[in-house]
C-alpha cells in the first residue's frame, strides 16, 4: 500500500456562523433582513427590470401620449423664398413646394406646410412682387395673412 492508494478523509467541518467566537453573534452578516438569513437567495436585478418593461414603455393609462410623444410639426417655408420659386398667378401647393426644393418629403407622406413671414407686417424685405394663389391646406402665420390681405 502506498500513499496515493489511501482514501482521502475530509475532517474539516463547515464554519458555523452566529455561534459566538471572535466575530460576535452576527458574524459580519449584519442584523436581520434577507441577507443575514441562512439559505438566502436574492434574485437578479434584471428580472425586476424585465417585469416592469411594459410599464416603462407606457402601456395602460396615457399610452397614446407615450407612443405618439412628438406630434408632427409642419414643414416651414419663409415668405421671401416664394418670390424666387413661383411665377405670377401660380398656385402654391405642398406638391409644388417639394418639387421646387423649398421643403423635403418626410417618408412617403406630405407633411403640413406653414408659411412664415419675417414678423414685420409692412416691411419691404418681406413683400412679394407677384400675386400668388395659395392652396387651402397650407397654414400661414399672422404676419403672412396680413400681407396677403
Amino acid at each position: 500500500m502506498q500513499v496515493h492508494n489511501l482514501l482521502k478523509s475530509n475532517n474539516k467541518k463547515a464554519k458555523r456562523i452566529g455561534r459566538g467566537g471572535k466575530r460576535g453573534s452576527f458574524s459580519g452578516r449584519g442584523i436581520k433582513g434577507q441577507k443575514s438569513r441562512s439559505g438566502r437567495k436574492i434574485r437578479p436585478q434584471i428580472r425586476d427590470i424585465i417585469k416592469k418593461m411594459h410599464k416603462r414603455r407606457g402601456y395602460g393609462r396615457n399610452r397614446a401620449q407615450s407612443v405618439n410623444a412628438s406630434k408632427a410639426k409642419p414643414a416651414v417655408v419663409n415668405w421671401g423664398a416664394l418670390d424666387k420659386a413661383f411665377k405670377d398667378g401660380e398656385k402654391v401647393t405642398a406638391k409644388l413646394l417639394i418639387e421646387r426644393g423649398l421643403i423635403k418629403l418626410r417618408g412617403n407622406k406630405f407633411s403640413k406646410v406653414k408659411i412664415l413671414g419675417d414678423g414685420l407686417p409692412h416691411s419691404k424685405a418681406g413683400n412679394l412682387s407677384k400675386k400668388l394663389v395659395f392652396d387651402k391646406n397650407i397654414l400661414m402665420s399672422k404676419s403672412v395673412k396680413e400681407k396677403i390681405g
